[in-house]
């Protein structure tokens, strides 16, 4: 009989092994009805080609007749995460109460001048501290101006437009509605941990380049996707110079949740990076023989060791800005 480490017990019966077991349950799950849901999105695609349809549904056939099998796969995901939430919240409750915790829920309401004095420090310590380290590596000769330049006009459309939609609606979806039931249940360590977690896995959730699935109507591609892309993640420069970049991003954004009760310094911090990092990359570019290349830093600011450290820093930042805003609740 096979004798479990005393140290994977624990961890399977803790907040944070129920976390990491519930982003591992929903990647199974997603990969077996990823082709299922890949063959039902063709068809009706298909039928959108032929048949008059409401507007809704040819909108939505249209777009399935132009997704690759990832986007059913990263589809399918979102549905099993949201599928197995139950579950994985009886499983915390139940050690709650084993361990006789109580349950804690931040949420705090603020006045606009307050909410928007957050974003716009958000923004800016975000912003400045990763345009910070663009200024820093260019002028070490990591990156270099782009030839073709964008111009203004183009340049404020491809930068506010992202940074105002994309913050606002990922803010709402993982810092509120997924974060703010995590601390329904949970201890806010484990809240945090476990909604970045499946925060950085879904923009993950893609093939490496270069890579095919050969039938993404066979009963096993997802499993194929979902192989080929655990296997990049292993690469341990993938891991450092990528995943634990955006791992971490999702661990400041959620604890910005936690401290200050609300996700306005979050969806500050969110905007924050995106411009600095779309606004660099359309007037930069890397030097692919730069010494500390790929490890240091990668092709952008979102990718190597330097931009963590610059992360640590930002947090540092943080913490003691979030004096100013912190929540009024004990934090369990």
């Amino acid at each position: 009989m096979v004798q479990i480490p005393p140290v994977v017990q624990r961890f399977v019966k803790s907040e944070v092994g129920a976390a990491v077991l519930w982003v591992l349950g929903s990647l199974m799950l997603a990969a077996v009805i990823s082709p299922w849901v890949y063959r039902g999105g063709k068809d009706l695609a298909a039928m959108a080609a032929v048949q008059d349809m409401p507007a809704l549904g040819e909108w939505l056939g249209a777009a399935c007749g132009r997704a690759q099998f990832g986007r059913f796969f990263d589809r399918s995901m979102i549905f099993s995460t949201v599928l197995l939430l139950p579950l994985v919240f009886r499983r915390i409750k139940l050690l709650r109460t084993e361990s006789g915790s109580v349950p804690v829920k931040l949420w705090e309401r603020v006045s606009w001048t307050s909410a928007a004095t957050q974003v716009v420090i958000g923004c800016l310590i975000a912003g400045v501290m990763l345009w910070g380290l663009g200024a820093i590596l260019a002028a070490g000769g990591a990156f270099e101006p782009s030839a073709t330049p964008p111009s203004p006009g183009r340049w404020l459309s491809r930068i506010l437009i992202p940074a105002a939609a994309v913050s606002l609606l990922e803010e709402w979806l993982f810092r509120g509605l997924l974060l703010g039931l995590w601390l329904r249940c949970a201890r806010p360590a484990a809240a945090c941990f476990g909604s970045s977690l499946l925060f950085a896995f879904l923009h993950f959730l893609k093939l490496p380049e270069g890579a095919r699935i050969a039938d993404p109507s066979d009963a096993l591609a997802g499993f194929e996707l979902l192989g080929k892309i655990l296997q990049h993640c292993t690469d341990p420069r993938f891991f450092i110079t990528d995943f634990a970049m955006l791992l971490a991003g999702g661990l400041i954004l959620a604890w910005a949740r936690v401290r200050t009760g609300g996700l306005w310094f979050s969806i500050g911090l969110h905007a924050g990076w995106i411009m600095a990092f779309k606004g660099y990359n359309m007037l930069y570019q890397s030097v692919p023989d730069y010494p500390l290349h790929p490890w240091g830093v990668g092709d952008n600011l979102r990718s190597g060791a330097f931009p963590i450290l610059t992360l640590g820093i930002t947090a540092v930042i943080c913490h003691f800005v979030w004096r100013r805003f912190a929540a009024g609740r004990s934090l369990a």
